[in-house]
């Protein structure tokens, strides 16, 4: 790996740490610390090591307030939110806009929004339910049944409290038999809603007025309206901890607005403090990707913040419904309760036993069990409904190659396929696609962005095959929806399968007809879903379907580089044309200099690839050398302007939130009384005026997260040396492989580089979902 022409290594300064921004103080719980949320500049700030949050990069932990020592994700507030989180935070905005917001038509990311709302209103009108028994495939079964069973035995007054966590040992739930032939009914398209609800003035002026006893920002208003709802002001006068519902308010921040408005009748154990305090911190692992988290670190978290007995909180928010518990693993049978002395040695009758999974018990929010469920009984629907299909041979011999054969052959005979690969293996569904199409069948391949939706196509050779997921479920592109509500479709193709999100997973099993094929294909190399779940790891892990590994290598010597960093080795590789060039750099001040340089000079000068396709990756957000401080100096170089337009000039290349986890690049036309008017890859947006500093940035520099699912001609990835402990495997596979021709690395971190690619995995999330596909039957079990 050499230096382009005309780059040699600079020589000023030394190595000096990047600029920070210090988390709040441990003990600051006035109301006078809390901030209202704001999506463009706050939501960036890095931690206080520079590397990027976990919200931006769910595999990542965070190490403050004895995150790692109670297992449970720590504040990323402090200072330390990212994109995930920003576009939660947009979600809870886009529940309370300005008054005057213009009416306009669904977009794709407003009907992708509208898709996951019918889901969540599912699971609420689930939870209404409580009398009626749960319908098989559509709600929890084997032990978490049990466990929700005797959670509403407790709110019904049958039993007492104690009873629920006091029972005696009982004997392994039974499996969760095949799915039966008469299925529920599947959602049809979503309506159309409204793009936000109006939060009205009366609201807003009650709310200000309860925030201001409290001694907290009157900004929250409305962020407040938008999570809690039009009866804001009463819920946080009776239940001051519902502030923190409001994303960006800290358990400190609620803390001190609990004590100005209660005054001596609140105190730390406060059933409606412990029972926020739970929810709060289920809902930032779900930030970080897990979808349940383990009780005992849930506990030592409230222990953590002056709970005097966690145990009895874990209780009480088990029964008031504030969180569902789970057992994964085998509970030991009665026969095996002797077993075991007291101290835990087993007896002689035991040694001969086969040692048994110890049980793991798991608090989770009822969105995301629900939804891991649903996907689960869809998944198995898929697999049992499908049957094999004999007239592929033909169109599997004329495959392109052995691995695409292989992928034909297996779909032929399955509902369900897991296809891994890198970036060449996509030819493999591409061909798959087009052999169906073949076939006479109704095929075809979703991405999750624009960019993938043109590499598709291109594979392809018809762009009629590629449709974006969200277009899809949306019904702005592909077929549509059948009489019976669900896609008008014979197969489907999900490339990128590692950035589904369980929510968005269960959406789209759910709109598929009995009888249709689903292929799930992408590198399990690279980062995880901005949304809670690992769907495609945790299909991957179970084993629930047939698996197809591309032997296609990614050609070129950036192939062979992100080939070495899949496997945990960092070889220096032989780049004859210049494609992988390393830059060394000694700070953050000269990382900066150096990108601009590459981004302006060096890349285009040597490959003719100009500005506007050359896309920089860093770490972390904030710091001298995060997204934010690259953006100013990549803007005052290629497109300097006053920002007239909120911040934002024509030309500026931007990067547009419209959706939790979506990140849409883009560029800035004009602006008018409608909004902010970009094109994002082809597709004219219009963000409105009060949407604009909440979901939209500056995007010549980009996150990892960011950038995943897309490729450009060329790559600048930045590694600043304080960021060395927001490094991974995963990381560095998926922000090394995002340029087509050319990679250039700024290197600041030493030997940090190699000793991630070696030695830090992807951090693992909490999730249900595998032990679920392990539960059901397949077809060859069955029989």
């Amino acid at each position: 790996m050499t230096a382009l022409p005309g780059e040699t290594p600079g020589t000023v300064g030394t190595d000096t740490p990047q600029d920070t921004v210090s988390p709040p103080e441990a003990g600051a719980e006035g109301p006078e610390h809390a901030e209202a949320p704001d999506a463009s500049d706050a939501p960036d700030a890095p931690d206080a090591s520079g590397a990027p949050d976990p919200s931006d990069a769910p595999d990542a932990p965070d190490a403050s307030e004895g995150g790692e020592s109670s297992g449970v994700p720590a504040d990323a507030d402090d200072d330390a939110r990212g994109d995930a989180e920003d576009a939660e935070a947009e979600a809870g905005a886009d529940a309370a806009p300005a008054e005057a917001a213009p009416a306009a038509e669904l977009s794709e990311a407003q009907a992708e929004l509208a898709a996951q709302r019918e889901l969540r209103e599912r699971i609420e009108k689930r939870k209404a339910e409580k009398a009626a028994p749960i319908a098989a495939g559509t709600g929890l079964s084997g032990t978490a049944a049990d466990l929700l069973a005797a959670v509403r035995a407790v709110e019904s007054g049958e039993k007492a409290g104690t009873a629920f966590f006091d029972r005696p040992a009982a004997a392994p739930a039974s499996r969760r038999p095949a799915p039966a032939a008469a299925q529920p009914p599947r959602a049809s398209a979503p309506e159309p809603v409204p793009t936000a609800r109006t939060a009205t003035p009366e609201a807003l002026d009650a709310v200000r007025a309860v925030l201001t006893e409290g001694g907290a920002p009157e900004a929250l208003a409305r962020p407040a309206v938008g999570a809690l709802g039009e009866q804001a002001a009463e819920l946080l006068r009776t239940d001051p901890w519902r502030l923190l519902a409001v994303p960006g308010v800290r358990p400190e921040q609620a803390d001190g607005f609990a004590r100005a408005l209660l005054g001596a009748d609140c105190g730390p154990d406060d059933g409606r403090r412990t029972a926020a305090l739970i929810g709060w911190l289920l809902e930032r692992a779900a930030l970080q990707g897990h979808t349940a988290l383990d009780a005992e670190a849930v506990r030592t978290a409230l222990a953590e913040r002056a709970v005097g007995d966690p145990d009895a909180a874990v209780r009480d928010a088990v029964e008031e419904g504030v969180a569902l518990v789970f057992q994964e693993g085998d509970e030991p049978s009665a026969d095996d309760a002797g077993a075991a002395d007291p101290d835990g040695e087993a007896d002689e009758a035991g040694d001969a036993d086969v040692a048994r999974e110890p049980v793991q018990v798991l608090l989770g929010l009822d969105r995301y069990a629900l939804a891991e469920e649903s996907l689960a009984d869809g998944l198995a629907r898929l697999v049992n409904a499908c049957e094999k299909a004999a007239d592929w041979a033909e169109a599997a011999a004329a495959a392109p190659g052995p691995s695409a054969a292989e992928l034909i052959r297996t779909t032929a005979a399955s509902g369900l396929v897991a296809h891994s690969g890198g970036e060449a293996a996509r030819a493999e569904p591409a061909a798959l696609i087009a052999a169906a199409r073949g076939l006479g069948l109704r095929a075809l391949g979703a991405t999750h962005s624009e960019d993938g939706r043109r590499r598709l196509a291109a594979a392809t050779g018809d762009p009629d095959t590629a449709v974006t997921l969200s277009g899809l479920l949306s019904g702005a592109q592909g077929p549509g929806r059948d009489e019976d509500g669900a896609l008008a479709l014979d197969l489907l193709v999900v490339l990128d399968a590692p950035q589904l999100d369980v929510e968005g997973a269960a959406v789209l099993v759910e709109a598929l007809a009995d009888g249709a094929r689903l292929v799930l294909s992408g590198d399990p190399g690279v980062l995880g879903s901005a949304g809670a779940g690992r769907v495609f790891a945790d299909v991957l892990a179970s084993r629930a379907c047939p698996q197809v590994v591309s032997r296609t290598p990614d050609p070129g010597p950036i192939g062979e580089l992100v080939s070495g960093i899949g496997i945990g080795e960092l070889n220096q590789v032989d780049a004859p044309g210049k494609e992988v060039v390393i830059v060394p750099v000694r700070d953050a001040g000269e990382a900066v200099h150096r990108t601009v340089q590459l981004v302006a000079d060096s890349v285009p000068r040597a490959f003719s690839i100009p500005a506007e396709e050359t896309q920089v990756i860093t770490v972390g957000h904030g710091g001298a050398a995060g997204t934010r401080a690259l953006n100013e100096a990549l803007k005052q170089r290629l497109n300097p302007g006053p920002g007239r337009f909120g911040g934002f000039d024509p030309g500026d290349r931007v990067v547009h939130v419209p959706a939790p986890g979506r990140a849409v690049p883009g560029v800035v036309l004009s602006a008018d009384a409608e909004g902010l008017r970009l094109d994002c890859g082809g597709v004219p947006v219009v963000v409105p005026q009060d949407r604009v500093e909440s979901s939209v940035r500056h995007g010549w520099a980009l996150s990892a997260h960011q950038a995943a699912g897309m490729r450009w001609p060329a790559a600048v990835v930045v590694l600043p040396g304080d960021a060395a402990q927001g490094l991974s495997r995963p990381w560095v596979y998926t922000a090394f492989s995002r340029g087509e021709r050319h990679l250039s690395v700024v290197h600041g971190v030493d030997q940090a580089l190699p000793h991630a690619v070696a030695q830090v995995p992807a951090q693992e999330r909490t999730t249900r979902l595998r032990p679920l596909l392990e539960a059901l039957p397949t077809p060859d079990a069955a029989s």
